[in-house]
């Protein structure tokens, strides 16, 4: 991401969100406003959902562990 824009992410919220997708076993997963939101800002991060849900992930904290990767850490990481 640009170093001039900063993304404001709950990752609570987020993960809340993903999780719900990742979990859901019905087609219409893809048409979740995170989803169509992810794909506007972020569409690889919807690649790893679709990862995660042919894994079969059933942890909350899997799907937490990534949000805090990619949406948490960057920033965190900044002196």
């Amino acid at each position: 991401m640009s170093r001039f824009f900063r993304l404001q992410v709950d990752p609570a919220e987020l993960t809340d969100a993903m999780f719900a997708f990742v979990t859901d076993p019905h087609p219409s997963r893809n048409e979740r406003r995170v989803i169509q939101e992810l794909n506007d800002i972020a569409p690889e991060v919807v690649d790893v959902l679709e990862s995660m849900v042919l894994d079969g992930t059933e942890e909350r904290q899997d799907v937490a562990d990534y949000v805090h990767a990619v949406f948490v850490a960057p920033g965190g990481e900044r002196g």
